[in-house]
């Protein structure tokens, strides 16, 4: 009988050595997989969490409410002549500047003589043809924005805050 528990003991052994080879298998795996699943929870939020402040912050700006326009309404209207010598025309233009801040509106009444100065040259400087087309009209806005930006910046006004120049009145004549 002593025979026949050797080869018992010895099937015996088999399982349970395929059984710790198994359990030790499974153990890896699973803390392998484990490491996995935290090192990707680890990283994963943190990267979403940047994207979603970033996407907070962007939508934050476009939702907050922008202040109140201000305008400023330069007045007499800008008359000036123009065209060649013996084709005199004239031009009659009143303006509007806008910003959303009541400083930089006190720094454009404040200079106001500076501005007119400036505007006049320009205005004076045109050319009737040019004018009679939109594109012409929205070149000379934009050159007036420029002119009127200039003018606060050297006084130490922040030129971006004056947002646009509008024209209420445009004659050629």
């Amino acid at each position: 009988m002593a025979t026949e528990s050797k080869p018992v003991a010895a099937a015996d052994a088999a399982p349970k050595k395929s059984k710790k080879l198994l359990l030790l298998a499974v153990a890896a795996v699973v803390l392998l997989g484990g490491a996995g699943a935290g090192a990707w929870l680890y990283l994963k939020p943190q990267k979403a969490a940047g994207e979603a402040g970033a996407a907070d912050a962007q939508h934050a700006e476009a939702a907050a409410p922008k202040a109140a326009p201000q305008y400023y309404k330069f007045d007499p209207a800008f008359v000036v002549n123009f065209g060649s010598e013996g084709n005199t025309r004239y031009l009659q233009i009143t303006l509007e500047a806008m910003s959303r801040d009541q400083k930089v509106i006190d720094e454009i009444k404040n200079n106001e003589p500076a501005i007119r100065n400036d505007l006049v040259l320009l205005y004076s400087a045109q050319q009737p043809e040019a004018l009679l087309a939109p594109e012409g009209k929205e070149k000379l806005r934009a050159a007036t924005l420029d002119a009127v930006r200039k003018t606060i910046a050297a006084e130490g006004a922040k030129p971006e805050a004056v947002e646009a120049v509008y024209f209420t009145s445009f004659v050629i004549q």
